[in-house]
């Protein structure tokens, strides 16, 4: 097993707005996402029988299940490799907490894999594999903050202030499918757009349906709001709010309500996992 970690880091929605809903039922968005330096590690061992394994437990959701895996069998298939691995994943993003933890890790064993497999795809190719298990993993395959319109698949790169953010999980996890399929829910926020976007009022539209479906996610918005502007990120139930500096964050952190668990990271405009890629594939 390879001991350098590829991250899978986090991601907030600085907002979310529901514009609109297709024919098939897809939502359609306007978000704009940035990253976080925290989140889930991999750990990869290439097999030369071209057989596929997770060796780490995730409660709840069995192998064929896991984007892990659904993942490396995608790429597997693109690349008619004959290569398989064993995948160890060190969660620490929790499930249902609007923090993209699944996304991410699908698009770093993407990435990962089209490296050490050699398949060598590029950024376009794999992000529309991504794309077909899921519509947050392109934006994790390129690496770069990103304003996101369609289903959240329409990706343009746009930078946001970077700095500290105090993120707090109340305890519970959402299912993005409820949110979504909820008769409350609006779908009618007026686009935006970019020109516009700095001088609009942002939101997250999912939050409300959020607040009366998971009223723990409510009671952490306004508890932390006491402290800084909190937002929900995608369909929660993580909440999170920018601070001034990192001892600002964890002081706040220090107060949070011991049922529930935080943590605090810098908010960052470029994955790490690019970082890591560009470490293996510098010259030794």
């Amino acid at each position: 097993m390879n001991i350098i970690a590829w991250p899978a880091p986090a991601k907030i929605n600085l907002f979310l707005h529901v514009v609109g809903r297709r024919a098939d039922g897809y939502h359609l968005l306007q978000t704009h996402f940035q990253f976080l330096d925290y989140g889930d590690d991999l750990f990869f061992n290439v097999r030369p029988d071209g057989v596929i394994t997770r060796l780490s437990d995730l409660p709840g959701v069995p192998p064929a299940q896991d984007l892990v895996v659904r993942a490396a069998q995608a790429l597997q298939r693109a690349a008619a490799t004959p290569l398989g691995v064993d995948i160890r994943v060190v969660k620490r993003l929790p499930m249902g907490g609007g923090l993209g933890g699944g996304s991410s890790n699908a698009a770093t064993v993407l990435r990962a894999l089209d490296h050490l497999w050699g398949c060598a795809l590029g950024e376009q190719r794999l992000a529309d594999i991504g794309l077909t298990l899921g519509a947050d993993v392109p934006v994790f395959v390129r690496g770069q903050a990103a304003w996101a319109e369609g289903v959240g698949e329409q990706l343009q790169a746009l930078d946001a202030p970077e700095g500290w953010t105090l993120v707090i999980h109340p305890g519970c996890e959402v299912p993005t499918a409820m949110i979504f399929g909820d008769s409350e829910l609006t779908r009618d926020t007026p686009p935006l757009t970019l020109s516009t976007l700095p001088q609009a009022d942002t939101r997250n539209d999912l939050e409300s349906v959020t607040r009366r479906l998971f009223p723990a996610v409510g009671e952490a918005l306004d508890w932390l709001g006491q402290f800084a502007p909190a937002r929900m990120s995608g369909s929660g139930a993580c909440i999170f709010a920018a601070f001034g500096s990192e001892t600002a964050a964890r002081a706040t952190g220090q107060q949070v309500p011991a049922q529930w668990t935080w943590f605090v990271a810098r908010r960052s405009n470029r994955s790490a996992l690019l970082d890591r890629l560009a470490l293996s594939e510098a010259p030794h």
